[in-house]
């Protein structure tokens, strides 16, 4: 559909209803599809990716053999824009009652704008993709099919790289491979933003920073079934890619925090416990050379100083660890029962005839 141009009309909607904040929820009944979609400066890509997308959604909601019949949403999330990208938006969701479009105050970044996303999803599924028309909107069909399989997360795999080889490849492939190492999920690439959700799943992840591309691995710690598929990989055909060596090393700045979110969130003193051990049995190893050398009358203050002093430093980095580890103990009681969240998540809870999807004392999805 046509949209007009910016000069002619105002970027924000005529008028701003005073309804309560939460009742965007029940502006439409509840969808199987939800459909999030980032934006920052894409308004070439509007009209294209919004066609695709429905045509590809609508096909999904086909009745099925019992006559059920499925419903979807689009949620576009600005991500403070500076172009044409709000107002063609907004032009399209006053048309078309499965948009939504959340204008963000600012340009969050990724992350951040997905995770308004998922936290206005209402969908069983759901499905998120960049908005540069860098992933083919006509491969959802791939990720609902995987869905049905049975698993949580269903990840896209750009198999066939076609953009840069020094600057995207190689990088890529390195800090994948040392992400599936560290994180234990078997997937090949964690970049992609183009991933389906059962959304009972993203109730237990929490998005910081850019940490987005770990979702996987936030999903693999909460027990998630993980899958890949095959995807295209297009370059965005009407911007240049912002992807810099930079972002590799950041990548692998994020992926300690992670290793230490699946490893050690619980039990932080066994990370701390195990260097200050470390440290321990290395400065007493020391002191007993020392003592040795002491007694067969060599001078250890002359002949070994330095060893004096790395071990009175081990022996010092013991306590500093051991007490880290306790106060990271403290913090992570803190963290749990301030906030009463579990330390374990639920699957599925069976009563009768009646199954639920959710986590502990508040089911969200009754199933049939």
């Amino acid at each position: 559909m046509p949209v007009a141009p910016l000069a002619s009309r105002s970027i924000f909607p005529a008028s701003i209803s005073a309804r309560a904040a939460h009742d965007w929820f029940d502006a439409t009944p509840l969808p199987t599809f939800s459909m999030v979609v980032p934006m920052y400066n894409e308004a070439q890509s509007v009209q294209e990716l919004y066609e695709g997308l429905t045509r590809n959604l609508q096909a999904l909601c086909t009745p099925d053999a019992a006559g059920h019949v499925k419903t979807y949403e689009i949620i576009f999330i600005n991500d403070g824009s500076k172009d044409d990208t709000y107002p063609r938006l907004l032009a399209l969701a006053q048309t078309d009652p499965h948009l939504f479009v959340i204008n963000l105050r600012r340009n969050f970044g990724q992350t951040p704008a997905l995770a308004a996303g998922f936290d206005h999803a209402r969908g069983d599924i759901i499905i998120a993709m960049d908005g540069d028309l860098q992933h083919d909107p006509d491969e959802l069909p791939k990720f609902i099919a995987k869905l049905d399989e049975g698993y949580d997360v269903v990840s896209g795999w750009r198999e066939k790289r076609v953009d840069g080889f020094f600057l995207r490849r190689i990088p890529s492939k390195l800090a994948n491979t040392l992400i599936r190492k560290i994180s234990k999920v078997d997937i090949h690439d964690f970049g992609t933003t183009f991933k389906a959700y059962r959304r009972d799943l993203l109730q237990h992840i929490t998005l910081y920073g850019d940490n987005h591309r770990f979702i996987p691995a936030l999903a693999y710690m909460a027990g998630a079934r993980i899958a890949e598929v095959p995807i295209k990989n297009i370059n965005a055909p009407y911007r240049p890619s912002n992807y810099g060596i930079g972002r590799t090393f950041r990548v692998l700045l994020d992926l300690l925090t992670i290793k230490f979110l699946n490893s050690y969130l619980t039990r932080p003193i066994h990370l701390f416990g195990k260097m200050g051990l470390a440290c321990l049995g290395l400065a007493g190893l020391t002191g007993v050379f020392l003592i040795i050398r002491k007694c067969f009358g060599v001078a250890i203050a002359t002949e070994h100083p330095l060893l004096i002093l790395i071990a009175s430093m081990l022996f010092m980095m013991s306590f500093v660890f051991f007490s880290t580890g306790l106060l990271a103990e403290l913090i992570s009681r803190v963290y749990f029962e301030s906030q009463r969240k579990a330390i374990y998540t639920v699957r599925h809870i069976h009563h009768a005839n009646t199954t639920w999807q959710g986590h502990p004392g508040r089911p969200l999805i009754p199933r049939d």
